[in-house]
């Protein structure tokens, strides 16, 4: 097996587990994020949002939207792990030479543009299926088919969100993998870093996850206002605009709306994603 492909599967496996792990604090950052600025919130927390949603849907109301990451977190995960793998191979000096911190964000931030074009579409989708509903969807693909319908075809419907999209991936990727390998070269003391064991790995997993969310967090809302915003009485023009009306409304802690349960889900979730990765890679050789 190649090394793109042990990529690519080494990806998929950490995509699914930090799905698994982070889907519930993800649909409660978005019912949070998608609250309409300047009116009074339907949400007083975290708290009040689960027992909403447990008593409306159960507990399978906290995993609504995961069809469509589920269904391409092949794709998306191992296309993000497959590039960065790529993008080592040209910065890589000599071959098995470990790379810098440096060129390991460099990495992170071409990885991180690879996977926009992926992750826009389907968190369009999963946005639209766990924020409080104006417009009610039977599953993943009537999200599809209503979009398409209705929102001017593929680029203006399923690519909605693009920019804020772009904004988001590209330094939080190269911020996350550039944490990530400085916390291993930490622990590892200065020593070669693929002899450290799951604790640690798991360890550096989250504090890069967290890292990423905490300086990128208000992106990531921008990003889903528009992308849940209808689009026959629109609330924003586009990110700029949304970005403008949150802050006017709600001053900058709007751009926190669901901050909490983001920050909590990064750490695990991300120290799931990272420990699978590396877990696959290393027994795949």
């Amino acid at each position: 097996m190649g090394d793109v492909a042990k990529d690519l599967a080494s990806g998929t496996a950490g995509g699914a587990a930090q799905l698994i792990c982070g889907h519930p604090f993800d649909t409660i950052k978005v019912q949070l994020q998608s609250q309409t600025p300047g009116k009074p919130p339907k949400y007083s927390g975290s708290v009040h949002v689960v027992k909403k949603v447990v008593a409306a849907d159960g507990l399978k109301g906290l995993f609504n939207g995961m069809g469509a990451p589920l269904a391409t977190v092949a794709a998306t995960s191992a296309v993000l792990f497959a590039a960065k793998g790529q993008m080592e191979v040209l910065l890589r000096s000599e071959p098995g030479v470990p790379l810098t911190i440096t060129q390991q964000t460099i990495c992170g931030a071409g990885a991180g543009l690879a996977i926009s074009f992926i992750t826009c579409p389907t968190e369009l989708i999963k946005c639209r299926l766990q924020a409080p509903k104006a417009v009610k969807y039977g599953g993943s693909w009537d999200v599809i088919k209503q979009v398409m319908k209705t929102e001017e075809g593929l680029m203006r419907g399923l690519f909605k969100g693009l920019v804020p999209t772009m904004a988001r991936e590209v330094p939080g990727n190269a911020l996350m993998f550039g944490v990530y390998e400085g916390v291993k070269q930490y622990m590892a003391g200065g020593r070669d870093t693929s002899g450290l064991g799951s604790g640690s790995l798991m360890v550096a997993g989250g504090v890069s996850g967290a890292s990423s969310w905490l300086f990128l967090y208000p992106t990531d809302v921008v990003k889903s206002v528009v992308q849940v915003d209808d689009c026959k009485k629109p609330r924003f023009s586009g990110s700029i605009d949304a970005f403008r009306k949150i802050t006017a409304a709600e001053g900058v802690k709007g751009l926190y709306k669901g901050f909490g349960p983001a920050m909590i889900r990064s750490v695990p979730s991300n120290a799931a994603c990272f420990l699978a990765y590396e877990v696959t890679r290393s027994y795949l050789g």
